[in-house]
């Protein structure tokens, strides 16, 4: 589903990275949450392609749509 994304327990503890590298999707993430966008991203990380970024948030939003919410009273 995510050719991109690779989680192995040998690289970063298993965090979801992007496919042949150590960048975490969550390094992604925090750089988008500080105001980057995809060129400074990829200036940053000039070994990233646009589709890894994009692929990087599907993921996430997967993940995130996948997360159930637990209220307790």
């Amino acid at each position: 589903m995510y050719s991109l994304i690779n989680t192995d327990p040998q690289i970063c503890s298993g965090k979801p990275c992007i496919q042949g590298t150590r960048i975490m999707v969550k390094n992604i993430l925090g750089m988008f949450a500080g105001g980057y966008n995809i060129d400074r991203i990829l200036e940053a990380y000039p070994e990233l392609t646009r589709e890894d970024i994009i692929e990087a948030l599907d993921y996430a939003s997967y993940v995130l749509d996948e997360e159930k919410i637990i209220l307790r009273a």
